[in-house]
């Protein structure tokens, strides 16, 4: 039984092209031609022609259309599973060239989550100033976004809080994230010099969604002091809460990282709440197994090293 696997897969495999198999992955990964296409800077038609033809040279449909969306046939699984393995030995096999050449060419994927954005352009300008040559690839998404990518192994390394256990991650940290109750100049709080933590009790909160790193933190903290924090609003971006406290809505407790220009001009406040500032730490992750290229140890080195780990 395996000889005849092995053989038609290779058999198959000798009719296929690696661009044939970049769109396709593309294309699975997002499940739509659209995103695939914009991905790939190709045309829409010119996606669905090599989906096509791959179709033809497995003889097999990848995918199956239910009303507006697609989805992945028994044999797309399939191919996905391998199309990703190879992309990986790709990759790898750059990457030792790219090792060979040293530091003066070289790519680094890196991904993080939505609040880490707000220090980790300075972060990379350092870097980059460093080590010119490398290309950097910076994707900015919510904390579950930031997992697939390590699980999927789309990404070098990740700046995010601290993974969930039972992952096959590896991570470390490299700076103090401190989280502050946030709060409009005018709120009545804000003219207290300390606020005890019950007094909390009867505030609106304006939330990340759950899932979150700051959504869970926030959990934890009213969970120990037995309160059901009163969410009136859930919301995926910092920004957004920000312009909702300002806006007087409720309170926010966010990272110390995402406010600085809002504490400048005084649009925002840090209230002295009781057990605040929560200290979280940022790590850098990366997958336990992954063989890291020349440019993503520089980084990652540069990040333990080089980064203020003051507030």
């Amino acid at each position: 039984m395996i000889a005849p696997s092995f053989g038609l897969l290779l058999s198959v495999m000798l009719h296929l092209t690696l661009r044939q198999l970049q769109v396709f992955e593309k294309v699975a990964t997002h499940l739509n031609y659209s995103r695939a296409a914009e991905e790939l800077y190709l045309s829409q038609p010119a996606v669905s022609m090599q989906v096509k033809q791959l179709e033809e040279n497995i003889g097999l449909p990848l995918f199956e259309q239910m009303g507006k969306k697609i989805f992945l046939t028994e044999a797309g699984r399939e191919l996905f599973h391998y199309s990703r393995n190879i992309a990986q030995q790709l990759t790898e096999m750059e990457s030792v060239f790219d090792e060979m050449k040293g530091l003066e060419q070289g790519k680094l994927t890196l991904s993080v989550v939505n609040t880490a954005n707000y220090f980790t352009p300075q972060l990379l300008s350092k870097f980059c100033r460093l080590h010119p040559n490398i290309n950097v690839i910076l994707q900015v998404a919510n904390r579950d976004a930031v997992l697939r990518q390590l699980a999927d192994n789309s990404t070098d390394l990740a700046i995010m809080g601290q993974p969930p256990d039972g992952l096959d991650i590896s991570a470390v940290s490299f700076m103090d994230n401190p989280l502050v109750v946030i709060a409009a100049p005018d709120h009545p709080l804000a003219k207290l010099k300390r606020v005890k933590f019950a007094q909390l009790a009867q505030e609106t909160f304006l939330s990340r969604e759950k899932g979150s790193g700051t959504r869970s933190a926030m959990e934890r903290i009213f969970a120990e002091h037995h309160i059901q924090p009163r969410i009136s609003m859930e919301m995926e971006a910092n920004e957004a809460i920000k312009q909702a406290v300002q806006a007087g809505m409720g309170l926010g407790i966010l990272s110390l990282h995402s406010i600085e220009l809002e504490l400048e001009t005084r649009r925002l406040v840090i209230l002295n709440v009781e057990n605040f500032p929560l200290m979280r730490q940022w790590f850098v992750a990366h997958r336990s197994n992954k063989r890291l290229s020349s440019a993503a140890l520089a980084f990652k080195d540069f990040l333990l090293s080089k980064a203020d780990r003051r507030v």
